[in-house]
């Protein structure tokens, strides 16, 4: 499981979870408070769901923080 994570507003949630999971098994969206979003995916389609978070971020404004340092 490979997960991403996408900051948008609060009232654009339901709609870009209803994106996402258009996009047939390609990714769930966790809301963890507003419109600070977890999305994961299955292993080995890093590259897709890494496409799909950049246009989503260049759509809706949004901000992909930077990945946690492993360890």
């Amino acid at each position: 499981m490979i997960t991403r994570r996408l900051v948008v507003r609060a009232k654009d949630v339901a709609f870009l979870k209803g994106i996402i999971e258009a996009h047939e098994g390609l990714a769930q969206v966790f809301a963890e408070g507003g419109g600070d979003l977890t999305i994961a995916s299955p292993a080995g389609r890093d590259a897709e769901l890494d496409e799909l978070v950049a246009d989503l971020a260049a759509e809706f404004d949004g901000i992909v923080p930077a990945a946690d340092p492993p360890g």
